[in-house]
């Protein structure tokens, strides 16, 4: 009995009914978040204890953007420290939530989207299951161009200490800064999956994105500028310039779903003509 509620579970199936016009009853829909919700956070669970067999190597790769910071600084610029009795233990919870919450991160990128998914028609699911296989990716491919950026981020955050100071940094800050720069990369890769989006729904067309393509470029740009952890063109950049061709991509999509739903319009017209 257990076994088929866990298998029910993980499925990837509405675990509640759904009507041929694509719609539940709120009831089922709570029902349904709910269930989504536990899957999630079984993941998560898993995921968590798994990573904390591997708390070595995930120390060594947090700490990478800061050593190579304090590499290029030199003098002025100490080891982090742990501050508390108790800073080491949650030190070691907080490590591992991270891992477990970008390891998993496909998974319930998946869950929101699939969750989404029983409020489209059917011609857009067959797309939506395309686009939710990607969203997962580029999530991740996200996350590693933020890593990526932090050492010259750091350096130049660092890089502002008086000469006649030493900077000593708390290593839990370090990774709450750690952790938002991740996952602010992550999510700002994810804007051009959720321009698909708001196309497949019938929100926004790709003749309204051409329209005002260079605002939402400069939009972009100002984002990155607000979002990156530091203030140098570098790492601005190393943000929107993906971020730019991600929604070149999105508009081509955006486009081409637009000429598909006009040719539809127009084959129906035709036959309700003809007929």
């Amino acid at each position: 009995m257990i076994g088929t509620g866990l298998l029910r579970l993980f499925s990837g199936k509405p675990v509640h009914p759904v009507g041929a016009d694509g719609r539940m009853a709120l009831s089922d829909h709570l029902r349904e978040l709910r269930g989504r919700l536990m899957r999630v956070a079984l993941a998560m669970t898993l995921s968590f204890v798994a990573a904390l067999f591997f708390y070595d190597p995930i120390l060594e790769i947090v700490t990478g953007p800061y050593l190579q910071a304090q590499e290029s600084l030199g003098t002025g610029v100490t080891q982090a420290v742990i501050s508390g009795a108790g800073g080491p233990f949650l030190l070691y919870f907080k490590l591992c939530g991270l891992a477990a919450v970008v390891l998993t991160s496909p998974y319930w990128l998946y869950q929101i989207w699939a969750f989404i998914l029983p409020g489209l028609h059917p011609h857009e699911r067959r797309w939506s299951r395309v686009f939710a296989s990607i969203a997962g990716p580029l999530f991740i491919i996200g996350v590693v161009v933020g890593y990526l950026t932090l050492p010259k981020g750091l350096e130049v955050l660092i890089g502002f200490t008086p000469d006649n100071f030493t900077n000593l940094v708390e290593f839990q800050e370090y990774l709450s800064f750690f952790s938002r720069t991740l996952l602010v990369f992550g999510i700002a890769f994810e804007i051009p999956v959720f321009i698909v989006l708001l196309n497949l729904a019938g929100v926004v067309t790709g003749a309204w994105l051409g329209a005002h393509r260079a605002w939402i470029i400069l939009g972009v740009f100002v984002f990155a500028a607000i979002v990156t952890p530091s203030t140098d063109p570098f790492t601005m950049c190393f943000m929107a310039i993906p971020m730019v061709l991600l929604f070149f991509v999105s508009e081509v999509i955006a486009r081409a779903n637009d000429r598909r739903r006009a040719r539809d319009r127009d084959e129906l017209l035709g036959g309700a003509t003809q007929a």
